[in-house]
């Protein structure tokens, strides 16, 4: 049997982190100054305020990744989820997607936001699947690329 565990965010993990984010945003859209932001700066951006970087790791090898990031009390952005793509079609989505819910509900969250496009329907039948729901996105986004925010109440 193949062991899958999922692993927190490490120093020497970042470079994997960049790399599956970087290779996921080429693929399908473009690396917008926000995304070089967060993904160089990780642990100011995302770890120092509170938030967390998960891998999904086999043999040592890094599969997949996903961040939470604070955006305030008790409320995350589910973001930066890349999986090799390599490996898509696996499941190793679902496996970081749950993942991410089971942590939020152990820490008594309110509720994971996301930010996403359309044009990426695999992606958002998965969150539908999880229990998300689409709300409106505010004006101002920071990230060009995204036409749809969801939601899970927690």
């Amino acid at each position: 049997m193949i062991k899958l565990s999922v692993s927190p965010y490490h120093q020497n993990l970042k470079k994997d982190f960049v790399r599956l984010n970087i290779d996921w945003l080429e693929e399908f859209f473009f690396v917008e100054p926000v995304d070089e932001m967060v993904l160089n700066q990780c642990e100011q951006k995302i770890i120092a305020p509170g938030g967390h970087i998960f891998f999904l790791i086999r043999d040592n090898t890094v599969l997949g990744t996903v961040a939470l990031m604070k955006t305030s009390e008790g409320v995350f952005e589910l973001t930066k989820m890349s999986v090799d793509k390599t490996l898509r079609g696996k499941g190793y989505g679902k496996i970081l997607l749950q993942h991410c819910i089971d942590f939020a509900k152990s820490r008594s969250w309110k509720k994971l936001i996301l930010y996403s496009n359309t044009k990426l329907e695999n992606a958002i039948h998965l969150y539908q699947k999880f229990g998300f729901c689409e709300i409106p996105v505010e004006a101002g986004c920071v990230y060009e690329r995204c036409n749809i925010k969801m939601e899970l109440l927690i």
